[in-house]
């Protein structure tokens, strides 16, 4: 029976509490329900009194305007009470000029990295970017990016061959023939190719082989004379031209002729291009620089024997 009692007891105890204080702590919520919300703005923390129940009305009330592409959390129409936290990041536009294109971008990024990132801009390890990647945005910012690329590439280069030529008595004086015809060797150079922006800006040589070597041509003077006409007297000599050339009034204009010194044995060819001599038993003239390969000039005439060269 005494436990009923204090159970009843108690009971109208709290019953009383509840009509005497609910009431006042009711009303006193209702007539006071302003309170302090955080706000971060891009960084920059301060707290400020809320008299609204969602973020947007309370956006409303401190004249704070979010851009296009601004961040904020937590939504628009989200509730607020005693102790929000609102964040508010800005975003900065920024320019990326890339691969011949300007991208204008509003990025809620810190870095030149997190814009090109958010642009979808792959790197290579080469690539040039100004400012660097690490540098804080700031609106309106140019970024851009200088595309660096290299290439190896193989040119192969002509070797000219030589032309070799020999004397071959075996065939007729004055006659040329190719014995082995010349080719073009080929040389191959590593070449490494730096190019800027799809534009070659530097080559540098890496090495160089000779992949097929030249062959050299041969060619073969003849040598061998067939003597035609023959005929013996005196020559002398005409200072007149500087090549191997004579006056005859036997042999034909540009005939050759080979003219031996009858006293020494020394031979010159020369080719006719003028007629004499007239005086009584010379049977040539001879231009100096010819007649100084047999005989010495002081000496004015000498006994020689002449002959026609065959073709």
């Amino acid at each position: 029976m005494r436990n009923k009692f204090v159970i009843f007891a108690i009971f109208l105890a709290v019953c009383i509490v509840l009509y005497f204080f609910w009431p006042f702590g009711k009303r006193s919520f209702d007539q006071n329900k302003a309170f302090a919300v955080e706000i971060s703005d891009n960084g920059l923390s301060f707290y400020a009194t809320a008299n609204t129940e969602t973020v947007s009305d309370f956006l409303k009330e401190k004249n704070i305007t979010l851009g296009e592409h601004d961040y904020i959390f937590p939504a628009m129409d989200a509730k607020i009470f005693p102790g929000s936290r609102i964040t508010i990041l800005r975003a900065v536009p920024v320019t990326i000029e890339v691969d011949g294109q300007k991208i204008e971008l509003d990025t809620l990024g810190t870095s030149v990295r997190d814009a090109i990132s958010e642009a979808d801009v792959t790197l290579s390890h080469a690539d040039k970017i100004s400012p660097a990647l690490g540098s804080l945005l700031k609106p309106n910012l140019d970024i851009v990016v200088t595309r660096i690329n290299f290439e190896e590439i193989i040119v192969e280069e002509d070797i000219p061959f030589q032309t070799i030529e020999k004397e071959d008595n075996t065939v007729l004086w004055r006659k040329k023939e190719t014995k082995q015809k010349g080719e073009k060797g080929i040389r191959e150079k590593t070449y490494k190719i730096t190019y800027t922006n799809g534009k070659e800006t530097n080559r540098v040589l890496l090495g160089s082989k000779i992949t097929q070597p030249p062959v050299s041509q041969i060619e073969v003077v003849g040598t061998k004379i067939i003597v035609g006409k023959t005929q013996t007297g005196s020559a002398t000599w005409y200072s007149f031209g500087d090549d191997m050339t004579c006056a005859s009034l036997d042999f034909p204009m540009g005939k050759y002729l080979r003219v031996t010194n009858r006293a020494n044995g020394k031979s010159v060819i020369v080719q006719v291009n003028d007629s004499g001599p007239y005086g009584k038993g010379r049977v040539i003239d001879l231009n100096k620089k010819a007649f100084q390969k047999i005989g010495d000039i002081g000496a004015g005439v000498i006994n020689v024997k002449v002959e026609e060269i065959l073709n």
